[in-house]
């Protein structure tokens, strides 16, 4: 898992990731970045250019979408009274970021 940077949106009640992600080995990214979020993983979703998981932390669901065209990744939840929940998420995605 090669994290570039990751910033807190909070009006799209999401952070979005800059990394370095393989569409077709998706797993190799999202399994460790789970891990390193503690988080369960409870689906997996993936289409022609979209991935798209059903995290679980401590009593919230999360999702974790990649689209390939646009190169883009971010997690994010459907309820703004979650929006702590991801501004601690991103605190234990910080010592995962390279920048060098």
């Amino acid at each position: 898992m090669k994290l570039l940077s990751a910033k807190l949106e909070p009006a799209a009640l999401s952070i979005v990731i800059q990394a370095e992600v393989d569409f077709e080995q998706f797993e190799l990214f999202a399994e460790p970045l789970a891990a390193a979020l503690d988080c369960d993983i409870r689906e997996r979703q993936w289409g022609a250019d979209r991935h798209q998981w059903l995290l679980y932390f401590e009593g919230s669901s999360l999702w974790l979408h990649y689209e390939f065209y646009g190169d883009i990744c971010w997690i994010s939840t459907d309820s703004a009274n979650e929006l702590d929940v991801l501004a601690f998420l991103l605190t234990l995605l910080a010592p995962h970021i390279q920048t060098a």
